[in-house]
């Protein structure tokens, strides 16, 4: 499928463009502010949005060095919101495919939610071994300490939630950027940590600055890869389109 921004205009194309190496952007499966669909589906909109809620928190708690998981006891809430996340989307993907209810009736606000709860608790979970792979010495204090602290972040999941589905038009390009932030602060996490394991700078930083050579290049392949894919969409997309009979 062709990425439905090739005749969007401005920013917001070239947003589009970019990230529909990430995502499928089926219009309706996705969130629309003024008419507008955004650059990732209602599921993937969620997803990164809650790894950039995620990554707010944990700084403005102050445990931007944190390197240890949360209790046992919030993984297990995690591992339910996992669970909630692939269950909707399966129930989604089947009643696309053959056109009937399998489980429940598929909405856009299931896939947002699922989606935002699926992005956080990848961020809870990523993050302290990103501090713990990075910092010659990584604090060690939990990213998330407990269930008060879990359901603080948990009702801004939910105010964000009411917050898109207001359909608030001066919101579309803060949220439109969001999206492209949360990709590729997701992905440079994850490529940062494989360039030092790759490079052998684990536990070589003490100051941001030190961090500069594996989080660039943990950038550079996260647009490389999202751009490649990308490319290859936009140039097998016309030759993938079924012929009209």
């Amino acid at each position: 499928m062709e990425s439905p921004f090739l005749e969007a205009h401005g920013l917001l194309k070239y947003i589009g463009l970019f990230l529909g190496g990430v995502c499928h952007q089926f219009p309706e499966h996705s969130i629309s502010i003024a008419g507008v669909q955004l650059p990732l589906c209602a599921r993937c909109t969620g997803t990164y949005l809650g790894t950039v809620i995620g990554l707010v928190n944990f700084w403005w708690r102050g445990r931007s060095r944190a390197s240890w998981l949360p209790p046992m006891r919030v993984l297990a809430v995690l591992v339910l919101f996992f669970a909630f996340w692939a269950i909707d989307g399966v129930n989604s993907y089947f009643n696309y495919l053959s056109g009937r209810v399998i489980l429940y009736v598929p909405s856009n606000l299931l896939r947002l939610t699922s989606g935002m709860v699926n992005g956080l608790s990848l961020s809870i979970l990523i993050f302290p071994m990103f501090n713990f792979i990075l910092w010659r010495k990584p604090e060690r204090q939990r990213v998330v300490r407990g269930f008060r602290e879990l359901t603080a972040i948990l009702l801004q999941v939910v105010a964000l939630v009411l917050v898109l589905r207001a359909d608030i038009g001066i919101l579309l390009y803060p949220f439109a950027l969001l999206n492209l932030v949360g990709v590729l602060w997701m992905l440079t996490t994850v490529n940062s940590m494989i360039v030092m394991i790759l490079l052998r700078r684990e536990n070589c930083a003490e100051r941001w600055h030190q961090a500069l050579l594996p989080l660039s290049l943990g950038l550079l392949l996260s647009i490389a890869e999202v751009g490649s894919i990308a490319i290859l969409r936009y140039v097998l997309a016309p030759a993938l389109v079924p012929p009209t009979l």
